[in-house]
């Protein structure tokens, strides 16, 4: 949304092609209206891009209708945003539960995003669901977290008692969602260095923990594909005081993104990386 060259937006053409310039290798978003699902398609294939999507379900008949309509379009993943943050308890453990087993019904890799505002609002209620649910997949956002503890300093009473929890978190890793925050704002310039060096320390930790169960996911004959989402939103998530070229600034996220997993891989040599 809203890239282009300075003077106007891309087409939906332009996009794919400096997407496809800059190395990416697939797109997040939402599944298209239904008078341009053929031109996506069509984009898509040429490109040779993976697609995955995501929803706001309340309900496993919101899931449900979302999963059918992902598979229709050929999406190879499901990313849900829960609503809302007033379901907590064991009313969120049900609801989660219920989801987790619409997607297993309809065979849809399905991840729930720690994303605030939502079913996964803070970092204590999410590991609380991580502990009582195994099966739970989720893509990681710690932005959301940051800013919303505002954690802002690490200092070490932070670093005692959030680490363990984000490690537990990191643990169900199945997807991640690249953006850093500082704990006053939840999206700031890739460009300071410090705290994307905080933020890759926890990539490659979710990384390492996704490498080590796809390779038991390999030996049970089993595929998986692990989607790194480079997701610097517009206005008002950047700041107008700190807008910058959110293009420019995805492309040095993937770079971060690739060198992590090199080296990771270099360390799983089985892995088909």
């Amino acid at each position: 949304m809203g890239l282009g060259d300075g003077d106007r937006e891309w087409t939906l053409e332009e996009k794919f092609e400096q997407i496809a310039k800059a190395g990416f290798t697939g797109i997040f978003g939402g599944i298209p209206p239904k008078e341009e699902r053929g031109k996506w398609r069509r984009l898509l294939d040429d490109y040779g891009f993976s697609f995955g999507t995501g929803g706001f379900p309340a309900n496993a008949a919101d899931l449900r209708s979302l999963l059918e309509d992902a598979k229709q379009f050929g999406a190879q993943y499901v990313n849900s945003q829960v609503i809302d943050s007033f379901v907590t308890g064991d009313d969120a453990l049900w609801l989660l539960t219920e989801l987790d087993k619409e997607a297993h019904r309809l065979s849809m890799p399905h991840f729930v995003e720690t994303h605030r505002g939502r079913i996964t609002q803070d970092l204590l209620r999410t590991a609380s669901y991580v502990e009582a649910l195994p099966g739970l997949r989720l893509t990681i956002d710690f932005s959301h977290y940051i800013v919303g503890g505002e954690m802002d300093g690490f200092l070490p009473q932070y670093e005692e008692k959030a680490e363990p929890l984000f490690d537990l978190l990191l643990q169900r890793t199945s997807s991640i969602h690249a953006r850093l925050s500082n704990g006053q704002q939840v999206q700031v310039s890739v460009q300071n260095e410090p705290l994307l060096d905080r933020f890759s320390k926890w990539w490659s930790k979710g990384m390492q923990y996704w490498l080590e169960e796809a390779k038991q996911l390999e030996d049970n004959g089993r595929d998986a594909a692990f989607p790194f989402v480079c997701e610097l939103g517009p206005s008002p998530y950047e700041l107008a005081a700190n807008q910058s070229n959110r293009f420019a600034e995805s492309i040095l996220l993937k770079e971060r993104a690739e060198d992590l997993w090199a080296s990771l891989c270099s360390e799983h040599l089985s892995c088909n990386c």
